[in-house]
């Protein structure tokens, strides 16, 4: 067939073969699998004609930059540079006539589909605005030529389709557009655009996306690698390491790759001919040696090089090694096992030998002494350095920056000077001591110093003026830090067990971290910017640490302090304007609690069981729970913002004055001793208090109760396990009340509730519970027939209580209270009756309008043996351990669940009173011993909606 993509004129058949080699070559990349022999000797390249006619090798792109190729990571190519020629340029941006097939979905289902579909992400957006752009171009009218033809590629391919028809689109894709599209694309990817028509295979091959070879671990022949270094010459950063024969690859490179920048080789030998080759790489910046045996392991390495910026021989065999390039700035021979170095480097600022074992004192000294221009030197691990090596190597390196002398346990950095010192790292030197900080306070530049695991350091006192980074962790003698640095902006002590004074001056320092110093009692500081101190487990530090961090102390921006566990703390007293956080849980020995800190906003006082006084005057608390402190006794609290307050447990309260004038609820319960002059104070001071929870305060009387009349918001009062006699005081103080409780009032009488049923009292009342208490079946009757606004009423545990027979009594109620005919419908929406042992039954008709009525409890209820209900609403009953249960009627056409277990009730009685349930889908009759398993289909007949049937053996 004819091509009109200008200039690419070949044959169909040569067309087709190329791809071919293209898509097998494509397949061969995205499994992953396979040596290089395998996927090089499969696939014929060939070559192939250019946009301009002219004859080019194809690129052996499955070779290049192979190992991410297989794992999928994009490749570090760079972007197109610009080209030379303007005019040139402009020639090819004219628009390309280019030839597309109707295969076009089963061409490039597995080679390229990603590329077409997702666009790769780019973050510029040009690939993808580019392809909209595109698009209206392919979705147009018909194309200009269709022509009909079943070539054999199309059987190759595996399309289905009997017949393609070939069409020509006009596509705007310029040169320069495909060059900056495949520039984002790694090599797999590339590969398989070069799939999609000559233009793009043209595009994909060119030399700027293959500048980087990667060969890493692959097993390439010398063979490929030469006809690698044939089709790609200007590559300049090869990378052989792990690769058969390095040595022969490695003098393969240096010979083709004229442009050749970076290279890196290891896991092999490397001979000495490599090195002598080396000046012949003119252009080789940096030359990497990893894990490899140089020469034959026992002769002089020579490595010169004029142009040579970075050297790393890294982890290598080798007895002597000499190096002379005037132009090298690093050098790294860390981990390597020669035993003398030679350096003829003038410009060299950055040496590294450390764990060099082998290299001897003299060595080391020679080597770095040759370097005046040196700026940073790591000797770690070399044990045989000594302070003479350090002094002169002070002498001869005038800008030494960085020094890491750590392990090497002979140096103590007697009469060392270096004042241009920056960094200095100092782990596990032994003979590092106090009489060393003379040395380095010489170091006025100081930036970082790193001391850990100095095992005979006592104490540090340093003043430098511009040290920003301290490290000192397990220093187990370490007693004493004296530092002073006014840019200090990280501090690190830890696991110093010894360490018992701190003296920091820093105008940086914004978080302070000294967790689990045991010994530490005295802490001074003046840090202006000091914001956050963590003191954890802090076990010595003694009550004069308030005065560091209160107004005055040294900390005038702290606004977090944790000291958690500090058992040696006693009476706490804070006086700070700043303080926002404070924590104190887990200070067991704390008694006295004094904190003016009118911005504080939580405060946490876990485990501070011993806590006697607390004054909080004033503070910015939104809510405090003092309830852990069960031996406090005198409260004060001044906090404008608090509407929360939890005293629940304290038991030996008497003395509260709480002056917040927000609070809503209060909870009070189990405090024995507060007394009604307490209560009476709190009311007049805090008049929003919505909920007031006075359980189990025995000492409140009626004196107490009338004061919350100065309550006017107040809704919810629980007043239970008191010694109550008359309520009058809270019918006539809480008008608004909607909740109230009184479980176990036992004292009482049968009359205290009658204002309730006869006078009217707290008409808003809603919630009412009389649990465990000692009324009158009449009287609970009267209240339940009377106070039609309630809607949750509980009786749980009322021995009194024998009947809820709502249908007998109904009418002689109404005489009795002198109502109308006609009651009013009934609010009440749940019921509460567990545990009323003389209960016997229960029954409520449709003439008792409990329309609202939707949860019935009348579990445990041992001596119930009659349950009737018609009540519309009702979704949940509630009759487990009814043992004595028999006769069970329900028309309650919304009942959800049923609970009937462990009752006496029989299959029959069940299956009849489940069948107007229409509604019902949870029913329990587990343990009900007239109720067989077997009998389930017959429940489950009765009543379709069930979902849940649970039976003694399993749930259904």
């Amino acid at each position: 067939m004819e091509n009109n993509s200008g200039g690419m004129g070949t044959g169909e058949e040569d067309k087709n073969v190329e791809e071919l080699e293209f898509e097998k070559l494509a397949e061969c990349l995205a499994a992953g699998s396979g040596s290089m022999d395998e996927i090089l000797d499969g696939v014929n390249l060939k070559s192939f004609h250019n946009m301009d006619g002219s004859s080019s090798s194809v690129p052996s792109v499955m070779g290049v930059d192979l190992s991410s190729a297989l794992r999928g990571e994009p490749s570090s190519s760079a972007v197109a540079s610009e080209r030379e020629n303007l005019d040139h340029d402009t020639h090819n941006k004219r628009p390309k006539v280019h030839s597309f097939s109707l295969d076009w979905d089963c061409q490039l289902a597995s080679a390229s589909s990603d590329f077409l579909e997702r666009g790769y992400n780019i973050n510029q957006g040009s690939f993808k605005n580019e392809f909209h752009y595109l698009s209206p171009i392919l979705a147009e009218g018909e194309p200009e030529n269709l022509i009909v033809s079943s070539s054999g590629r199309d059987k190759r391919d595996g399309c289905n389709t009997p017949q393609v028809v070939d069409m020509e689109l006009r596509m705007d894709l310029t040169d320069d557009l495909l060059h900056m599209v495949f520039s984002f694309l790694n090599h797999i990817n590339l590969c398989r655009a070069a799939k999609v028509c000559r233009q793009w295979r043209t595009a994909s091959a060119h030399e700027d996306f293959w500048r980087i070879l990667n060969f890493e671990n692959r097993s390439i022949t010398l063979l490929q690698f030469e006809d690698m270094c044939r089709r790609y010459p200007k590559a300049t950063q090869l990378n052989i390491s792990g690769a058969p024969a390095i040595h022969l690859l490695a003098m393969t490179a240096i010979s083709s790759l004229r442009n050749l920048e970076v290279l890196i080789l290891g896991k092999g030998q490397v001979g000495e001919t490599f090195f002598q080759e080396l000046t012949g790489c003119h252009k080789l910046r940096n030359l990497i040696v990893n894990d490899a045996t140089l020469g034959n392991g026992i002769q002089e390495i020579p490595i010169y090089h004029d142009q040579l910026q970075n050297l790393q021989i890294v982890k290598c065999r080798v007895l002597r090694i000499s190096v002379r390039c005037p132009q090298l700035q690093t050098l790294s021979l860390k981990r390597s096992s020669m035993a003398h170095v030679a350096l003829n480097c003038p410009l060299l600022h950055d040496l590294d030998i450390a764990s060099c074992h082998k290299l001897s004192d003299a060595a080391i000294r020679s080597a770095a002494i040759s370097c005046h221009l040196l700026e940073s030197l790591d000797m770690s691990n070399c044990s045989v350095v000594s302070d003479e090596t350090l002094r002169e190597i002070a002498l001869a390196c005038a800008n030494l920056h960085v020094l890491n002398a750590s392990y090497c346990q002979n140096i103590s950095l007697e009469s060392v000077r270096l004042p241009m010192l920056t960094v200095l790292k100092l782990h596990s030197c032994e003979g590092i001591t106090s009489a060393s900080m003379a040395a380095i306070s010489y170091s006025y530049m100081l930036e970082v110093l790193e001391l850990d695991n100095c095992s005979l350091l006592t104490s540090v006192l340093l003043d430098l003026p511009r040290l920003q980074n301290i490290s000192l962790v397990h220093c187990r003698k370490f007693i004493e830090l004296n530092l002073r640095s006014v840019v200090l902006s990280s501090i690190k002590v830890s696991n110093c067990p010894s360490l018992q004074r701190i003296n920091l001056t820093s105008n940086s320092l914004q978080k302070l971290v000294l967790q689990k110093q045991e010994s530490l009692t005295t802490l001074a500081l003046q840090c202006q910017s000091l914001r956050e101190v963590d003191l954890t487990d802090c076990e010595s530090l003694t009550n004069s640490i308030c005065e560091v961090f209160s107004d005055g102390g040294g900390c005038p921006m702290l606004s977090s302090l944790t000291l958690d566990n500090c058992e040696s703390l006693t009476v706490v007293s804070f006086q700070s304007t700043t303080l926002v956080n404070l924590s104190l849980a887990g200070c067991r020995a704390l008694s006295s609690l004094k904190l003016n800190c009118p911005y504080l906003e939580n405060v946490s006082l876990d485990g501070c069981d011993h806590l006697e006084l607390a004054s909080l005057c004033p503070v910015g608390l939104n809510s405090l729970n003092l309830g852990i402190c069960p031996k406090l006794n005198s409260l004060h609290i001044e906090a404008e913002h608090m509407v929360l307050l939890e005293l629940k447990g304290c038991g030996v309260l008497s003395e509260a004055s709480i002056n917040c004038p927000l609070l809503t609820s209060l909870d009070a319960s189990f405090c024995s001793q507060l007394r009604d002059d307490c209560l009476s104070a709190t009311t007049t001071s805090c008049p929003l208090i919505e909920s007031l929870i006075l359980m189990s305060c025995p000492s409140v009387g009626p004196e107490g109760l009338s004061s919350l009349r100065w309550l006017p918001h107040l809704t919810s009062l629980d007043l239970s396990y008191t010694f109550l006699m008359d309520l009058q005081p809270v019918f006539d103080s809480c008008v608004q009340l909607k909740v109230l409780k009184l479980q176990a009032c036992k004292y009482l009488t049968d009359s205290s509730l009658e204002p309730l049923y006869k006078n009217g009292a707290l008409p808003s009342l809603c919630e009412l519970d009389l649990s465990y208490g000692t009324l009158c079946q009449s009287a609970i009757e009267k209240l339940l027939a009377c106070c039609t606004q309630l809607t949750h009423v509980s009786l749980n545990g009322c021995v009194n209580m024998h009947d809820l027979d709502w249908g007998s009594e109904l009418g002689q109620l109404a005489i009795d209270i002198e109502l109308s005919a006609e009651q009013p419908n009934r609010l009440l929406q749940n019921l509460n009756c567990v545990g009323c042992a003389n209960i016997k039954k229960v029954i409520i008709p449709s003439a008792a309008r409990c329309l609202h009525l939707s949860s019935l409890n009348l579990s445990l209820s041992a001596n119930l043996k009659e349950v009737d209900l018609a009540c519309l609403n009702l979704c949940f009953l509630n009759l487990s351990n009814c043992c004595s249960l028999e006769i069970l009627k329900l028309d309650c056409p919304k009942l959800t669940s049923l609970f009937l277990q462990s009752c006496n009730i029989n299959e029959d009685a069940v299956e009849v009173a489940i069948e107007q349930c229409h509604m019902l889908e949870t029913l329990d009759v587990r343990f009900c011993p007239k109720i067989h398993p077997v009998s389930m289909g017959r429940l489950r007949a009765a009543c379709p909606s069930l979902k849940r049937l649970f039976s003694s053996l399993a749930s259904v």
